[in-house]
């Protein structure tokens, strides 16, 4: 069973960068990649947002809110996820997963926290 392990969360000013890393606990062949978040406020059960996803091309796409401020990448030598963040704002103040696929099941990471406070 694959897992993940989160890094690089924490608290930062609003304008200030963090980058998180999702590393993977045993090389494996991902196909698309992803990042999501779950909000503070969220309601107990409500799903988590998408942020960002990879393709196994590297192909990105972003969320609207993110798109110009996050940086999506991966690097499959080490099976690991990465998201950038620049720019920060309060908004983006919550509980960040990384996810993935392979041909046997999909995978999220513990959930690493992100705080945008001044």
């Amino acid at each position: 069973q694959v897992q993940f392990v989160e890094s690089g969360g924490g608290l930062v000013q609003p304008g200030g960068s963090l980058r998180l890393s999702c590393t993977a606990s045993q090389n494996a062949f991902f196909y698309g990649m992803a990042w999501y978040r779950q909000a503070p406020k969220a309601i107990p059960g409500k799903r988590r947002d998408l942020v960002a996803t990879i393709s196994r091309e590297g192909v990105p796409t972003y969320i609207a809110p993110v798109e110009g401020r996050f940086t999506i990448s991966r690097d499959d030598t080490k099976s690991a996820l990465y998201l950038q963040m620049n720019n920060l704002t309060p908004e983006d103040t919550a509980v960040y997963f990384c996810h993935a696929s392979d041909s046997h099941s999909a995978y999220w990471g513990q959930g690493i926290q992100v705080n945008v406070s001044s």
